[in-house]
């Protein structure tokens, strides 16, 4: 992960943003006060919050987990008519 001062974030913010969003590196921006921010680019934004939200389902970890070791050929083929 890179690093900038904030006074260089702040002169060169829409080169920063585009390279952020480009690279899909998140950039740390480093504050006098020592609370530094990060910048990450609003698609990794998104997948970290539904990340964290799919953790916060229970017992969703251990299901997916279970669904990536279940052959393809036991799968079900979706069916958008099927009544859940």
């Amino acid at each position: 992960m890179t690093a900038t001062t904030l006074a260089r974030a702040q002169k060169n913010l829409a080169e920063l943003v585009s390279d952020v969003n480009e690279s899909c590196r998140p950039v740390i921006i480093a504050n006098d006060d020592g609370k530094n921010a990060v910048l990450v680019s609003e698609e990794d934004w998104n997948s970290m919050q539904e990340t964290l939200y799919l953790y916060s389902i229970p017992g969703m970890v251990e299901s997916i987990i279970n669904a990536r070791m279940e052959p393809l050929s036991e799968c079900k083929v979706y069916d958008p008519n099927e009544e859940w």
